[in-house]
């Protein structure tokens, strides 16, 4: 494994690249590091794949800066990082915000994505269940991350953010960005032309109909809802999400 720092858009971005073949971006969740996100998956996924995992601005061991937090600019650094390893095209496999961002690649920069595979994401505000949107009902919702979970984020935060105490501020900033999703049109999703996977769990933030809708939108999208699983807990199931990744990114 490799790990460094990238100056693209004005961040001191951290990657790392693990494996070697044809390249594979992974793409972390809201509030979580490369390990938190894909720790459990890496080893098989770059057995055969060059895996490059970033850490997005303000997240791990990338320096929040004073930029607006936009799925654009997170976005181009995506394609930033593409250009500084000089690979021209990747798979994209995204978690949560991560998902968020893959898409906003395959909009932005339709030429560098090869597949989409969209783990827990949504394409409206409105995806998510009512319980994850007011946080009234955060308390006695079953869909919600753990106190475990929690504090894994934040003991994450503390042991690799440059700077530890920008904590509560950035949680905050990050809050708001899967909302920002409403300025898509249908015919943006529409357009993605990329082969593509939703991945889903059925005790997920993301309702179920929403992504069979997004499945609809996007021409040729194919969708899996894995059984007992929450938001939190997807990628965990290896078990099941390994044989649908390696299914999907067949040669």
């Amino acid at each position: 494994m490799k790990s460094a720092y990238a100056q693209v858009n004005g961040l001191n971005l951290y990657y790392e690249v693990h494996g070697t073949g044809k390249p594979l971006v992974v793409l972390h969740g809201g509030l979580l590091t490369i390990e938190l996100s894909f720790g459990a998956l890496l080893p098989e996924l770059s057995a055969t794949r060059q895996v490059i995992a970033v850490e997005l601005q303000g997240h791990g061991h990338t320096a929040d800066t004073s930029r607006d937090l936009t799925l654009a600019n997170l976005a181009d650094d995506v394609a930033g990082l593409l250009d500084h390893l000089g690979v021209d095209r990747a798979d994209l496999f995204g978690f949560s915000l991560g998902g968020l961002v893959a898409i906003q690649v395959a909009l932005s920069h339709p030429g560098r994505v090869d597949r989409l595979l969209l783990a827990a994401t949504h394409f409206r505000s409105d995806g998510y269940h009512d319980e994850i949107r007011d946080p009234a009902l955060w308390a006695s919702s079953t869909r919600m991350p753990t106190e475990a979970d929690f504090a894994a984020m934040r003991e994450a935060y503390a042991s690799t953010a440059p700077d530890p105490g920008h904590f509560p501020e950035f949680m905050a900033k990050v809050s708001t960005v899967p909302g920002t999703v409403d300025a898509w049109s249908l015919d943006d999703l529409r357009g993605i032309t990329a082969p593509t996977l939703l991945v889903i769990g059925d005790h997920d933030f993301v309702r179920v109909e929403h992504a069979a809708r997004m499945r609809d939108l996007i021409g040729g999208a194919q969708l899996a809802v894995l059984p007992g699983t929450t938001h939190s807990g997807l990628l965990g199931r290896k078990e099941l999400v390994l044989p649908l990744v390696d299914f999907f990114l067949k040669p």
